[in-house]
């Protein structure tokens, strides 16, 4: 059969390399450094985020404002002589034909500051000319001289004895760094059971559950750090309950790498970085490939062989052989670089966040004005509460995720400084005197591009309608939460708002979840191919439920126990919900910390492992550890519309219910009891809309009782409840507490009833 490549353009020629070619072939010395490979890399930072767009990673001086530490490393010229330079950079604003060029810089070639400034020109990357330099010496430093501290960016510099400007378009500059950096060998590794691509939760969560399966994993990740949007580089928060519905023990995994940040964004030492590398590196089926881009997919047919990817400090191109491949990229790059079958919300997407956190100094901090950032005064935008600029500062709602995907970024980045500017030198001045900014993220929050197809495309309506898949397996317990721009703070930017509001639909089970159906993790023409992440298989409205960083954990760590099925059974993805069903639910069934070294070995499981339970982890009161015996509302009967609540807090167990007055609604709880004497509680949650006469019937053999209870008083008894007095129980039967909405006056509260038997009953 014969083998094809499928090649994304990206230029993974990232190496400091210097070439003096004989003078048979041409004569003139160069050299081409690559600013990703400098050495001491001082204040500026690595850019991975947009190697398809412009070719490369790029060095980039994110300084807030300040400029940062030079970048500096030793080159070797070739030979000495007077060189012209060449510096591929951009003018970052110029696309909009905003004034001042925030991105300022300067290039030092040994004690020589030359006298152009980069990033002063051009809306797109291109070789800007620096003029010439005297090299007299083969052996110099260089250094990268930030003048703003405003997101300049260098992504490589060219010395040349010919005035000749490289070529810029993107194939051709492909090949051109290739031929002067040499590039040409490919290391070869594996052959890996499972090929993991991106970092994230979902990334996470599958290389973990496959190596303890029993598979040799490779785990390529082209940041520094894991957990994607849960990393100290975007800080947001992971939310989305685990550890319920029919597979409870799915989400164990998640719980152990899971960040615990109580704000989004929040601190970065919340986000766990180090703890999370080190949960994977324990791992002795786990290769792990931080710093890593993938670019390149080699197919057979429709079947995935290989996936090539570049160390992103080096330029070294590496081989990845493999018999199952998994996309966790969120983007769905792996497979749609195979010929995946994908799709896309071309307009009205949901978009990505750059977030912000600003803090107060004990004297006054002064911040330069910013005529190139968006125009704001201090209406045009939310004022960051609690000192943080949140997830709803958000752009891109109907730009290209791929193409304009730094645009977006920048956009962004334009409306944080142009609201810091407001706040610092507009209408905010007299308050924010101390203010400084503490943290802006450079790395985006994406939520929404491409979404791989899978032998089931989930869409709202099976959600909404509680549609029961037979390989449902994966607990969605986020509502469906879709974004769009916040209509109040469009106006002034109606091409690209930078201010979203959510939409939820809130009819998902948060306490037990929607079980996705395993059919949507996997490819539908691409044999070997997992999917797990935001690029599964769900409509443009499903993936508002889906997305949230701990179900798409828990999605990984069913493609992780899968791929030992396929593995084992020497079957495809598609085959295992076909044929193999029964062999991948006897794996959800096990404990996260099961494990066994290799395929096909007994598996151990630790002592300790976590109680399975269908409605998870109690979020609430613990039923426990109250005394008496309690009836919760999820043992309750139910009749008419009752709403889970969660909001008004202490609360039973996993929450409440909550009916309209006059709505015809009531709950019944029933326990069996003794002959004896019983104290009845009922609990509930006081709040200003709850009902002032909410009628509750008390039955039991020998007993009959009406009680009205005015849920607008905080409960007397703590934590939450009150008492419907002490009755007397004269045979063995059942005893009811009804809750009723006839003229209660307001909303009803149904959380749980405690029958505590008095002391002295017989």
């Amino acid at each position: 059969m014969r083998q094809h490549v499928t090649v994304c353009y990206c230029l993974p020629v990232l190496v400091l390399f210097g070439c003096a070619l004989s003078a048979a072939t041409v004569s003139a010395a160069d050299l081409l450094v690559e600013a990703e490979s400098f050495q001491q890399p001082g204040g500026w930072v690595l850019d991975t985020q947009f190697i398809e767009q412009m070719g490369s990673p790029y060095l980039l001086a994110h300084g807030l404002g300040r400029p940062v530490k030079d970048a500096t490393t030793e080159v070797e010229f070739p030979a000495p002589g007077t060189y012209h330079v060449y510096v591929r950079t951009l003018d970052w604003v110029a696309r909009w034909n905003a004034p001042g060029a925030p991105g300022k810089f300067r290039l030092q070639v040994g004690n020589k500051l030359l006298p152009t400034v980069f990033g002063t020109k051009g809306a797109q990357w291109h070789w800007h000319y620096g003029g010439t330099v005297r090299i007299e010496q083969k052996r110099v430093k260089l250094a990268l001289r930030d003048l703003t501290g405003f997101d300049g960016r260098c992504d490589c510099i060219y010395f040349t004895q010919e005035k000749s400007t490289p070529p810029n378009e993107l194939e051709a500059l492909r090949r051109w760094r290739f031929a002067k950096l040499g590039l040409h060998r490919t290391e070869q590794l594996g052959p890996y059971d499972l090929v993991v691509v991106g970092g994230g939760y979902a990334g996470l969560g599958t290389a973990i559950s496959a190596a303890r399966m029993g598979c040799r994993v490779a785990l390529i990740q082209n940041r520094p750090v894991l957990g994607g949007n849960g990393s100290s580089e975007v800080r947001v928060w992971a939310q989305g309950r685990i550890r319920r519905g029919r597979f409870p023990r799915i989400g164990e995994i998640v719980e152990e790498f899971a960040d615990r940040a109580t704000h989004s964004p929040g601190e970065a030492e919340e986000f766990e970085d180090a703890k999370k590398e080190a949960i994977v590196r324990a791992e002795p089926n786990i290769d792990l490939f931080l710093e890593h881009h993938a670019d390149r997919v080699i197919t057979r047919g429709n079947r995935i062989v290989a996936v090539e990817a570049f160390y992103v400090r080096t330029g070294q191109r590496k081989r990845f052989a493999g018999k199952l491949f998994a996309d966790c990229t969120g983007h769905g790059t792996i497979g749609y670089l195979a010929g995946a079958d994908w799709d896309m919300t071309t307009k009205g997407r949901m978009g990505e966040s750059n977030m912000w956190i600003w803090g107060e100094a004990d004297h006054e901090v002064p911040f330069p004005e910013t005529p190139w950032a968006l125009d704001l005064d201090m209406g045009d935008f939310p004022y960051p509460r609690n000192y943080r600029g949140e997830w709803f500062w958000e752009s891109g709602f109907n730009k290209n995720p791929f193409t304009e995907l730094e645009a977006i970024r920048d956009w962004n980045l334009r409306a944080v400084f142009g609201a810091f500017n407001a706040m610092k030198n507009r209408q905010g001045r007299e308050k924010h005197r101390r203010a400084y900014l503490r943290w802006v993220a450079f790395i985006a929050g994406p939520r929404e591009s491409r979404r791989l197809l899978g032998d089931v495309v989930l869409t709202r309506e099976d959600i909404v309608n509680k549609r029961q898949f037979p390989d449902g397996c994966v607990p969605s317990t986020w509502s469906i939460d879709l974004h769009y721009p916040k209509k109040q703070y469009a106006k002034k930017y109606p091409d690209n708002p930078f201010i979203s509001v959510a939409r939820h639909d809130r009819r998902v089970d948060r306490n037990y979840g929607y079980p996705i159906p395993y059919r949507c993790f996997y490819s539908r023409n691409i044999e070997n191919l997992f999917m797990a992440g935001r690029c599964i298989s769900v409509t443009h409205e499903a993936l508002g439920t889906v997305r949230v960083m701990k179900t798409c954990g828990m999605m990984g760590e069913v493609v992780g126990k899968a791929a030992a099925v396929c593995l084992e059974q020497n079957c495809s993805p598609r085959e295992v919900y076909t044929k193999h069903w029964s062999k991948l639910e006897r794996l959800l069934r096990l404990p996260g910390k099961a494990r066994r070294a290799r395929l096909g070995q007994p598996f151990t499981i630790p002592k300790n492992v976590p109680e399975a339970n269908p409605y998870g982890p109690v979020t609430g009161l613990d039923p426990r550890k109250l005394p008496g015996v309690v009836i919760d509302d999820r043992q309750a009967q139910r009749r008419g519309h009752w709403t889970p609540g969660e909001g008004v807090r202490p609360y039973v167990a996993y929450g409440y219910l909550y009916a309209s007055a006059d709505s015809g609604a009531e709950i019944r709880f029933r326990s069996p009891v003794r002959p004896g004497r019983y104290e009845i509680r009922l609990a509930y949650g006081a709040h200003p809309n709850r009902g002032t006469r909410v009628p509750v019937h008390i039955t039991a053999p020998g007993v009959e009782r009406r009680v009205l209870v005015n849920m607008r008083r905080k409960p007397p008894l703590p934590p939450t409840f009150v008492s419907l007095g002490i009755v007397e129980v004269q045979t063995p039967g059942t005893l009811e507490v009804v809750v009723g909405t006839h003229q209660a006056g307001g909303i009803v509260h149904a959380d749980a009833v405690l029958l505590l038997p008095v002391a002295g009953a017989p």
